[in-house]
Parts: structure tokens; C-alpha cells; sequence
């Protein structure tokens, strides 16, 4: 590693902990960046077990040394990957769900907004999918957090009388599930209906099926 490169991450505490690889200026954050997105190319096009860092790193147009500034193995950058996507569903369909008028029309909002980003980056399928056997503890965050979200929407949505009150654990994991197979087919497999559309279908089935 060089110098330059070295004093751009955080370092680690006396007391053998691992160093934080976070960038700390901003060329840094964007070659992490890069690195990432050039991940996401690699393992959606290869799958893991094919993908390389050699290959991430000519993707990125960054110097394998530059790699292990911010990453300490393949399996790092995948992890960081796993994430990365979560994070990037949440900040792409936040907009949209706060800006509706109430808690159904946010879930409709968020669903066109996720089959939009999953039209876009339809890699993500591949990833998440591997990630249960590449990286278990990811998978089961991606979707756990991701749940989590769905679940307080509806409690809020619930103390304002607009759902149902009982709704629960259960009601946001099968929004969950219905968003991620809608977006295998409608984003992933075929895009032969407008996200719009879809997502008004599924607004008046949660609208009747969590009426108060």
C-alpha cells in the first residue's frame, strides 16, 4: 500500500482490532465507489465464485493496490456489496414514500419505485440470492432490516387510522415478499407492464386487505 493511499483510510485503535478501511476524503470515497459499483457488475454478470478482483479492479479503472486500501478480500468487497444495495434501495424509494398522502399510497410509491431501480440494476437479484450461501448473515440482514422498515411504516400508518391496527410482524414480511417476486417479474424477467400500473394493483389489494 502507499503512503498516499494509506493516510486516506481510518486506522485502526492500538489493541489489535482490524482497521477501518471507511475513506476519509472525498477521491477516497470516490474510488470506494467505484470499486463498489464495479463489484456489482462483476457479480451480477460472473456470480461470486467466477468473479475476480483483478476483474473488479479493471472495471473500476483503479490499481489492484488501490483494492486493498479499502477492502481486505473478495469476499469483503461482497459483504460491503450486500449492504451497499440494501442502502441504496432504502435512500432510491424514501422520497416517494414520504412524500405520499398516507401510509397505503407510501407503500405504492415504494413499490414503483423499487421496480424502477430493480429495471436499472437488475443485478441486484443475483447478488442478494447468492449472499445466502456466499455470506448468510448478510442475506438474513438485507431482508430482516428491510422488513423492519415495512413493519414501523405500517405501526405508523396504524396509529393514524389508516390501516388496520393490529398489524403486525407478519403483515410486513408478505409486503416484503410481494415487492421482491413482483420485482423478478416485472423488473428482472420482463418489463411488459409500466411500474405504475403494478403498483396501483397492489395499493388497492393492500388497501382492502389492511382496512381499519
Amino acid at each position: 500500500m502507499t503512503e498516499a493511499a494509506a493516510s486516506d483510510i481510518q486506522r485502526a485503535p492500538v489493541g489489535g482490532e482490524p482497521a477501518d478501511k471507511s475513506p476519509r476524503t472525498e477521491r477516497g470515497r470516490r474510488t470506494r465507489r467505484a470499486l463498489l459499483d464495479a463489484a456489482a457488475a462483476e457479480f451480477g454478470e460472473s456470480g461470486f465464485h467466477a468473479a475476480s478482483i483483478s476483474a473488479i479492479t479493471r472495471r473500476a479503472g483503479a490499481a489492484l493496490g488501490s483494492f486493498y486500501t479499502y477492502f481486505d478480500s473478495k469476499d469483503a468487497i461482497f459483504r460491503a456489496l450486500v449492504s451497499d444495495l440494501s442502502d441504496q434501495v432504502r435512500d432510491h424509494v424514501a422520497p416517494g414514500i414520504r412524500a405520499a398522502s398516507d401510509g397505503i399510497a407510501g407503500e405504492r410509491a415504494g413499490l414503483e419505485s423499487f421496480l424502477g431501480f430493480v429495471r436499472q440494476h437488475k443485478e441486484i437479484y443475483r447478488i442478494i440470492d447468492e449472499a445466502e450461501f456466499v455470506d448468510p448473515a448478510s442475506f438474513r440482514r438485507h431482508y430482516a432490516t428491510t422488513a423492519d422498515r415495512i413493519a414501523q411504516r405500517l405501526r405508523e400508518a396504524a396509529a393514524r387510522g389508516e390501516v388496520r391496527n393490529d398489524v403486525e410482524e407478519v403483515h410486513a414480511w408478505a409486503v416484503m415478499g410481494m415487492n421482491v417476486f413482483l420485482g423478478l417479474r416485472f423488473g428482472v424477467w420482463d418489463k411488459d407492464r409500466s411500474a405504475d400500473d403494478i403498483a396501483g394493483v397492489i395499493a388497492d389489494f393492500l388497501r382492502r386487505g389492511l382496512a381499519p
